[in-house]
């Protein structure tokens, strides 16, 4: 049970410890980008005076020609991440999925001192308790 534990914390800690090794906004342009946004290039001054004014790190629901679209501006990059209502459902589920990962992450974290026993390390009688050892064989 103990060996359980102590194994489910380390894949936690491994799935979870290689999905964030981005910072925030680059972690969220390579989830949009997995979910199948598409990334595009103002070609004029109206398309970038238009990508200047959505809000920063934040995806925007936008109407055009009767279809709804999703766009994440990323100005310092003089670019949008642009995808429709398929994209952004998978884009959903993936911050779902990731956010799962990290409270997982953060409760096996939590749970992983209480668990190793600590006290029982020590030097005196070890492990194994009073009279050392896991008994005859």
């Amino acid at each position: 049970m103990f060996l359980c534990s102590v194994m489910a914390g380390c894949a936690a800690l491994l799935i979870v410890g290689c999905s964030t090794t981005q910072p925030g906004t680059q972690n969220r342009e390579s989830m949009l980008a997995a979910s199948g946004f598409k990334v595009i290039t103002p070609k004029t001054a109206a398309q970038q005076q238009k990508l200047q004014k959505l809000p920063p790190a934040k995806v925007t629901m936008i109407q055009k020609r009767g279809k709804t679209y999703y766009i994440f501006p990323d100005p310092a990059h003089n670019q949008a991440y642009v995808g429709g209502a398929k994209e952004y459902q998978t884009y959903l589920q993936l911050r779902t999925d990731k956010k799962l990962a990290r409270e997982n992450l953060e409760t096996a974290e939590m749970y992983q001192d209480a668990a190793m026993e600590w006290s029982l390390w020590g030097g005196g009688e070890g492990v194994w308790g009073p009279g050392g050892g896991p008994g005859p064989f």
